[in-house]
C-alpha cells in the first residue's frame, strides 16, 4: 500500500487499458478518480469496488478537462490514457476525425498535464504517465492521425520531464502492443469469417503476426508497470517510453 495518500486520475478508464491502470494503483493504497463513459450502473459498480470517484468529462472541452481537474485534484499521479483510433487512407482522412484524435489523444493530456503540473511542483513528487502505443514507435498505413498522436505524445512526454526533473516529478510513456481486451476478442469471429480462417489463424497470423511472442498483452501487465513506474525506486526513471509488446518493435 505505498501509494496510500496519494490521488491518482486515470482518463479512459471505465474499461480496458485504463481500468486495468486504475485497478493496480487503487491495489496499492491510492486514491483513484475514473474517467470515461458507459454503463452507469457499471460505472457505480467499479466506484464501489474501488471507492473511486467518478468523472464523465469530455476530453476534447477544454472547459470540462479544466472543471474535472478543480473539481476531483489535486493529483498526485496522472494517468493520460483516453484515446480513439480511425482507419483511412491519408487522402480520404475525415477531416473531423483527425480532429478530434489529435484532440483527445495529445491535446488532452496537455490540458490535464498544465493543470496537475502546478500542486505536483508544490508537493516535490509526481507521476505522470502517459499511455503511448507500439505506434509511437514504428507506423501502420491508414492510421496517420492514431501514428502521429502516439509519436507526438512521446515528445510532449519527454520534454516534460526535461522540465520537471530536478522538482521530483518524473513523466514516462507506456507503449503496449496488441491488448487483449473484449474490443480486440469481439475482431475474431468477423476476421475468421471474412478472412475464412480459423480462431488460432486469425490470432496468429493477423492480429499477432508482427508480435515475436505471439501473446496478447493483458491489461494486468500495463497496471503492473504502471505500479512500477510510480515507486519512489522509479525515482530517476524519466522521459522513457517503455515498450511492452511481445517484441514488436524490436524487428
Amino acid at each position: 500500500m505505498f501509494l496510500k495518500g496519494k490521488r491518482a486520475l486515470v482518463t479512459g478508464s471505465t474499461s480496458g487499458i485504463g481500468l486495468a491502470v486504475a485497478r493496480a494503483l487503487h491495489a496499492e493504497g491510492a486514491d483513484v478518480v475514473l474517467n470515461g463513459f458507459g454503463d452507469e450502473t457499471e460505472i457505480a459498480k467499479l466506484c464501489e469496488e474501488m471507492s473511486a470517484q467518478h468523472s464523465a468529462a469530455n476530453l476534447l472541452d477544454v472547459g470540462e478537462i479544466e472543471t474535472m481537474m478543480a473539481e476531483h485534484g489535486p493529483f498526485d499521479i496522472l494517468v493520460n490514457n483516453a484515446g480513439m483510433q480511425h482507419v483511412s487512407p491519408v487522402d480520404e482522412f475525415p477531416v473531423e476525425k483527425w480532429d478530434a484524435i489529435i484532440g483527445l489523444n495529445l491535446t488532452a493530456a496537455f490540458h490535464t498535464t498544465r493543470l496537475a503540473l502546478p500542486a505536483m511542483k508544490e508537493k516535490g513528487w509526481g507521476r505522470i504517465i502517459n499511455t503511448a502505443s507500439a505506434h509511437s514507435k514504428v507506423a501502420s498505413p491508414f492510421k496517420s492521425a492514431y501514428n502521429a498522436s502516439k509519436h507526438g505524445i512521446v515528445g510532449f512526454t519527454k520534454t516534460v520531464a526535461l522540465e520537471v526533473a530536478q522538482a521530483g516529478i518524473t513523466a514516462n510513456c507506456i507503449s503496449p502492443g496488441y491488448v487483449w481486451t473484449p474490443l480486440i476478442e469481439g475482431q475474431i469471429p468477423d476476421t475468421m469469417k471474412a478472412r475464412g480462417m480459423t480462431r488460432d489463424e486469425v490470432i496468429n497470423d493477423v492480429l499477432l503476426a508482427t508480435t515475436p511472442s505471439k501473446k496478447f498483452v493483458q491489461p494486468a501487465e500495463i497496471g503492473a508497470l504502471a505500479v512500477f513506474l510510480c515507486r519512489e525506486e522509479a525515482g530517476n526513471v524519466t522521459g522513457a517510453n517503455w515498450s511492452i509488446d511481445g517484441g514488436w518493435t524490436t524487428h
